[in-house]
């Protein structure tokens, strides 16, 4: 099974002390299966560029993150598999933000499975498969 990471799946591994069940979780998904999207490391990079550490939050995506996963771009093929979740959703009245649409819309074109913190928000996407790895492994509040 191959997956693509969202940004709170990859943001979980930079803090100081992520989940330890989805560190171990994750250390048993061989690298060739870990992927991520373009728009994800955008998101990364903002959150970088926000934070009074931009020096250092942008050294750890340089160094951290894009050796550990494979980033696919998001292209024409892309952009039609969003067009096509977005106006389904829109259409029923449940939209999701263009970024979570364009990330969706990446994992289903390469038929990768999400790894997302954020079940809620990503069950709305049809044939989205999702591991609820990230998820489980959190601390209940």
């Amino acid at each position: 099974m191959a997956y693509l990471f969202d940004t709170d799946a990859i943001s979980e591994l930079l803090k100081p002390r992520p989940a330890a069940g989805y560190v171990r979780w994750l250390a048993a998904v061989p690298r060739e299966e870990q992927f991520t999207s373009a728009v994800v490391v955008g998101e990364l990079c903002k959150g970088a560029f926000r934070s009074s550490a931009a020096v250092r939050h942008l050294e750890n995506i340089e160094k951290r993150v894009l050796p550990a996963v494979t980033v696919l771009f998001y292209d024409a093929m892309a952009a039609r598999v969003y067009g096509k979740i977005g106006a389904r959703l829109e259409g029923a009245g449940r939209p999701l933000a263009d970024a979570g649409l364009q990330i969706a819309a990446t994992a289903l074109l390469h038929d990768l499975e999400l790894v997302t913190g954020n079940l809620k928000h990503f069950s709305r996407v049809p044939g989205l498969r999702i591991s609820s790895a990230l998820a489980e492994a959190r601390p209940r509040p």
